[in-house]
């Protein structure tokens, strides 16, 4: 059964929505029958990949909002992603374009490495304040994840897989996603949002019963 996930980096809510899913998943008694993909999707294709401007600065000027209230709707945020054993450093977070992220998502994916890669980059950006517009670091986290990372980064260098994001994020279109994260079981069911785990888990029932 295949289920396909489309989500960005950059979106806190993708990275507990992950979490959860893998948390129903780990409850389903046919885990071992599915197959996750992971797909691509940017929520700010216009982003620009270094700034001096933090992301509650940026947030305040995207929504109309004072510094105060962004940092503190960050804040609700972070809370939320605690309880799902995440840590959510906003304060030292380094905003930047999910392109080339995504693009190294791809590189992974294609040498059998893409739900560890998924996890390195959410974990690099929103954890360990890393730079994941970076070239440099995204070598790093390749190696991290087991991969070569001279030639993932010598990929990245000669825009390789650049229409393997622009294909996910076209996909998403005909299906009419403009939100993340977003979650199609089979091709059929869809769960949109960072649902609680038992949503996950229901959808997951009820397409394993439809297969059946």
């Amino acid at each position: 059964m295949k289920i396909e996930i489309w989500s960005d980096f950059a979106c806190p809510f993708c990275y507990i929505g992950k979490r959860r899913l893998e948390k129903a998943l780990d409850l389903f008694e046919h885990r071992d029958k599915v197959e996750v993909i992971y797909r691509s999707f940017e929520l700010d294709p216009g982003a620009p990949r270094d700034t001096e401007s933090s992301i509650y600065e940026l947030l305040a000027v995207k929504y109309g909002l004072s510094l105060q209230q962004a940092q503190e709707s960050n804040q609700n945020v972070a809370q939320q992603a605690k309880a799902d054993g995440l840590n959510y450093h906003f304060d030292t977070l380094i905003p930047t374009n999910t392109f080339d992220a995504h693009r190294l998502l791809h590189y992974a994916a294609a040498h059998g490495k893409a739900k560890e890669m998924s996890e390195h980059l959410f974990r690099a950006y929103f954890t360990d304040s890393l730079h994941i517009g970076d070239h440099e670091v995204l070598q790093k986290l390749a190696e991290e994840t087991g991969l070569d990372g001279r030639e993932a980064k010598a990929a990245l260098e000669q825009g390789e897989y650049a229409e393997n994001v622009r294909e996910d994020e076209g996909e998403a279109r005909k299906l009419g996603i403009r939100g993340v994260p977003f979650v199609v079981i089979k091709g059929k069911f869809a769960v949109s949002g960072a649902q609680p785990v038992e949503i996950f888990q229901a959808a997951l029932q009820r397409a394993w019963e439809d297969q059946a």
